[in-house]
């Protein structure tokens, strides 16, 4: 297998990352309304429009922004400071983002219900399919993993066997979709919980995963995903306690 895997049309060489991803947006979005559909909406159509919106923007934006700051040393020195925030861009600044930006949007709109829920599984789906994208591209990006002797390693393009994180994410996703399956068919989560648990078990992971990435490490040892990671984690610190010491707060009803 030679990396980047690019699909041949005529005289076009497509990268299949770019249609995977693509793909990704689509059929997510596609489940989402699927979903939607098929479950009671808590909230309007109006607010959901607009918390939409406000996601769309706050992935696009902040997903830019953290990518870049990666390497703060290479940003700092680009030509193209915007174009290099263009081009770069990770999924863990796109959650955090669109969450900030999410809330801040139902302030204004004072709504008060919880939209994480249905957008949970879509992005599941969403993220898995891009994720086979960015295997695609080898070491054109960075989302490969540092060398190992593992029997898990794969050459990506460079001749060097490394951790193939994007298989591992994968793997993760899909695992992490079948866990909340489950739960949810023994107990009824409060409303707003799923997406909670989903954002909580992503972060834990990709903190830890970043380590066995090539990233630039600040003083503290750590990556700015990891940072980033961290101050999410934080922000669910109260669930977090809950879903260690007083899960019965999670389940409707207490039971």
């Amino acid at each position: 297998m030679v990396f980047p895997i690019n699909l041949k049309l005529g005289g076009l060489s497509l990268p299949l990352h770019l249609i995977f991803e693509t793909l990704g947006f689509v059929i997510g979005f596609r489940y989402f309304l699927f979903l939607r559909n098929k479950q009671k909406d808590r909230i309007n159509d109006a607010n959901r429009i607009w918390i939409i919106i406000g996601a769309t923007f706050g992935a696009f934006f902040f997903s830019r922004v953290v990518g870049a700051l990666e390497n703060p040393l290479t940003l700092i020195h680009s030509k193209h400071i915007l174009l290099y925030l263009y081009s770069n861009k990770t999924i863990v600044g796109g959650l955090l983002g669109g969450l900030l930006v999410v809330e801040v949007t139902k302030k204004i709109l004072h709504e008060r219900g919880s939209s994480g829920d249905l957008f949970t599984y879509p992005l599941i789906l969403a993220m898995m399919i891009g994720r086979i994208g960015c295997f695609t591209s080898g070491i054109s990006e960075e989302t490969y993993g540092i060398v190992t002797n593992s029997f898990l390693g794969i050459d990506l393009g460079d001749g060097l066997y490394r951790h193939p994180v994007t298989l591992y994410e994968i793997a993760f996703l899909g695992l992490l979709w079948l866990g909340l399956l489950l739960i949810e068919r023994k107990v009824r989560l409060v409303n707003g919980y799923r997406f909670q648990f989903f954002m909580i078990a992503y972060l834990a992971f990709r903190f830890g995963l970043d380590l066995i990435k090539p990233h630039y490490v600040y003083f503290i040892g750590l990556g700015t995903i990891q940072l980033c990671c961290l101050i999410g984690l934080l922000y669910y610190s109260k669930t977090i306690y809950k879903i260690f010491f007083n899960f019965s707060a999670l389940i409707e009803n207490g039971k």
